[in-house]
């Protein structure tokens, strides 16, 4: 197997025009698409009402193609949208597209795997206590299992949709009278299945983990995982990204975690493990390796930064989100020299306080 990816500007978040003219001409076919991340220049607040546009406009596009009714396009692929694409950041979406390909010919040469997988369907609860970690921690071991590789340290991304299920007003009654009031919210969601990812790589022993430490005690973190959450979603999208010995292509994933959102020494070195040469300017066709930028951010809830008072969390005017993507996408843009990079905010257990995680997905040649 192998995978090839596509990073395409959009005009506006249902714009699907370059996606449409690549299956018009053959360039692959909708069967092979396996998963499109993406940002839509919303809010990215709860009322961003953008990513659901996209998500519609890619169901109507591929559906007739696969045979499917457009609702039913979202068992197949994976949308992963990101709203609000503050600063420079542009508009985009990559497709991932999955075909047969032989191993590559040379023992221990490794390309990027992928491959998506689902928990099963959450109860209210369950959200952001341990059944989720450990539903989280089992379809993330399946994926990866499926991917043949030769350790679990060749995961570098993980990138999930979190379940967040309907309730009603007397099952929050139920759990407030028995001492377990409902945390079937974004944050929780988010946080419970970035500690599964972690549970699941080895990152944290499961002796550490509990319901009380969720969302609690922020030194147990992933460093590959990154997480958003949907509510009325009743299970979990799973999607991995790793690098195998079993597949071929030209594409490598490589990650590492962002201490805080002005850590350029981490996007040097991520950036470096794919053999890419980072320069002061970045220079243009080292730019043009690369096909996808992930990243977590987060504005310090401690509200500082290196050390000095940040007033991110303390401007009524806008969004502490906003701003943090913003820095983020701009200093990602400023060391790598390209604008269309993924910044999702909110980075409970993803990565240190005030960090987050980071993951680079490049041209490194056929093998």
């Amino acid at each position: 197997m192998r995978i090839r990816a596509f990073n395409y500007p959009t005009s506006g978040p249902a714009d699907v025009s370059q996606l449409r003219q690549a299956l018009d001409e053959g360039r692959y076919r909708a069967e092979d698409v396996l998963c499109v991340i993406g940002k839509t220049e919303g809010n990215g607040g709860r009322n961003d009402f953008t990513r659901e546009l996209a998500m519609t406009a890619l169901e109507h596009l591929l559906g007739p193609r696969l045979g499917l009714a457009p609702e039913r396009v979202q068992d197949r692929v994976i949308f992963s949208f990101s709203g609000g694409t503050e600063g420079v950041v542009t508009p985009h979406m990559v497709v991932f597209v999955r075909e047969p390909a032989p191993a590559p010919a040379r023992p221990g040469l490794k390309r990027l795997a992928m491959g998506i997988g689902y928990t099963r369907a959450f109860r209210p609860e369950e959200i952001g206590r341990m059944p989720q970690v450990l539903e989280t921690a089992r379809a993330v071991r399946e994926v990866a299992e499926g991917l043949q590789l030769e350790s679990l340290a060749d995961v570098h991304l993980v990138q999930m949709k979190g379940a967040i299920p309907a309730s009603t007003f007397a099952e929050a009654e139920a759990a407030r009278k028995a001492g377990r009031e409902l945390r079937s919210d974004m944050v929780h969601s988010r946080g419970a299945s970035a500690l599964g990812v972690a549970l699941a790589l080895g990152e944290v022993p499961e002796a550490r983990l509990s319901d009380d430490v969720i969302c609690r005690d922020w030194s147990l973190y992933s460093g590959v995982a990154s997480c958003s959450a949907k509510p009325g979603l009743e299970r979990t999208e799973v999607l991995v990204l790793a690098n195998s010995p079993a597949w071929g292509g030209e594409l490598q994933v490589a990650h590492g975690v962002l201490e805080d959102m002005l850590d350029t020494r981490t996007i040097r070195d991520v950036a470096e493990q794919l053999g890419m040469r980072v320069t002061v300017p970045p220079d243009p066709k080292e730019a043009q390796k690369l096909v996808g930028v992930f990243a977590k951010s987060e504005a310090d809830p401690r509200g500082s930064i290196r050390g000095q008072r940040h007033t991110m969390l303390t401007d009524d005017d806008i969004s502490d989100t906003r701003y943090s993507r913003c820095v983020l996408s701009s200093v990602l843009a400023s060391v790598l020299g390209e604008t269309r990079v993924y910044v999702s905010t909110r980075a409970e257990h993803h990565g240190p306080l005030g960090g987050g995680t980071l993951a680079l997905v490049a041209r490194v040649g056929e093998p």
